[in-house]
């Protein structure tokens, strides 16, 4: 029997700035704050410029959900860095690889590709390569997916830790129901996401392309 996804996995009516970065800018905020008021200018300059680097960093702006049917939904913004036939390590399976490379400047919250079931996860430890190197997906930390649409299609989904990426979060649990673009998870500081699709999809992006979480898509699930 399918559980109630948790008040984290909800409709995401947030604030524009994460959660997840809230301690980073208190911190950040009252070093800036302190340092002014001591009258240290160079050293308030550099907090000041961290505070609105962190600021940036943890935006979560909302975003429309396309209404085009079978699309598979960008899980993360940034540039695309890998299409392709791969290995999906997961499923053991060949499938159609579409990876998201971020960096520092992009929005770091993970929604989810497709409307599905999570039937399995997977958390593995691992390197902190640079996240733009196609080793980075089997060698550096990562937390996976198993998502299963009404249809039937598989659809592996992995957050990847980076270079300067300490910390993945996932929130989503077996049993879960996510809809497309449903926040599920953020990776702190440049990271990148792999998504697995079954080899009949249709890709809808390119190399080098610049996509959105939620908004672009970026590929096609074959109707049966």
């Amino acid at each position: 029997m399918t559980q109630d996804p948790p008040e984290t996995l909800a409709a995401y009516p947030h604030p524009i700035i994460a959660r997840e970065g809230w301690p980073f800018l208190a911190i950040a905020l009252l070093v800036a704050l302190a340092l002014t008021l001591a009258s240290w200018w160079v050293a308030a300059a550099l907090a000041w410029v961290a505070f609105v680097f962190i600021l940036q960093f943890f935006r979560d702006p909302p975003r429309e959900v396309p209404s085009q049917p079978d699309a598979v939904l960008s899980a993360a913004d940034g540039r695309v860095v890998s299409v392709g036939i791969a290995h999906d390590p997961y499923l053991d399976r060949d499938a159609l690889k579409i990876s998201v490379f971020m960096n520092v400047f992009n929005v770091h919250s993970n929604r989810s590709p497709v409307d599905a079931e999570v039937r399995q996860t997977w958390y593995n430890k691992g390197s902190f390569l640079n996240a733009a190197l196609d080793k980075a997906s089997l060698e550096n930390e990562r937390s996976a997916l198993q998502l299963v649409t009404a249809s039937g299609a598989q659809v592996t989904c992995v957050q990847i830790a980076g270079l300067v990426a300490r910390r993945i979060l996932c929130y989503a649990r077996r049993g879960d129901r996510l809809a497309r673009g449903q926040r599920y998870g953020f990776i702190r500081f440049g990271s990148r996401v792999d998504l697995y699709l079954p080899t009949d999809a249709v890709p809808r992006a390119r190399v080098g392309d610049k996509v959105r979480a939620t908004e672009s898509i970026v590929a096609q699930l074959h109707r049966a």
